[in-house]
């Protein structure tokens, strides 16, 4: 089993940052993909920004160029540092991993932290 636990959500005004961290632990066969998606409730929940094993990253054209997601394999955590944070940007963030087992993919979440961005 294995548990995710997001921390650094809170309330900023615009054109602040954030920083919201996960931290993964159980047993699992290996971490591919770490990702941050978030969500607005009654809204589809979105895939904010992605790393892989190899460190290569995606974002979200709403984000790119102003969140910046970062892992360290070794502790096993990973991190979405947000910058220049719009109203727009409000939402549950939720930590996803995928755990893959040869040709098995595993995907698990946290519980969700809370960002608000207003004035």
């Amino acid at each position: 089993q294995v548990h995710l636990v997001e921390s650094g959500g809170g309330s900023v005004q615009p054109g602040g940052s954030l920083r919201l961290s996960c931290a993964v632990s159980g047993s699992f066969f290996g971490i591919e993909v770490m990702a941050w998606d978030r969500q607005v409730p009654g809204n589809k929940r979105e895939v904010v920004a992605s790393i892989d094993s190899a460190g290569s990253t995606k974002y979200a054209d709403s984000v790119n160029g102003r969140f910046f997601i970062s892992r360290d394999n070794a502790k096993n955590t990973v991190s979405l540092q947000m910058n220049n944070l719009k109203p727009e940007d409000t939402a549950d963030y939720y930590c996803n991993v995928q755990d893959v087992d040869g040709s098995s993919v595993y995907d698990y979440w946290g519980q969700g932290t809370q960002v608000t961005v207003s004035w």
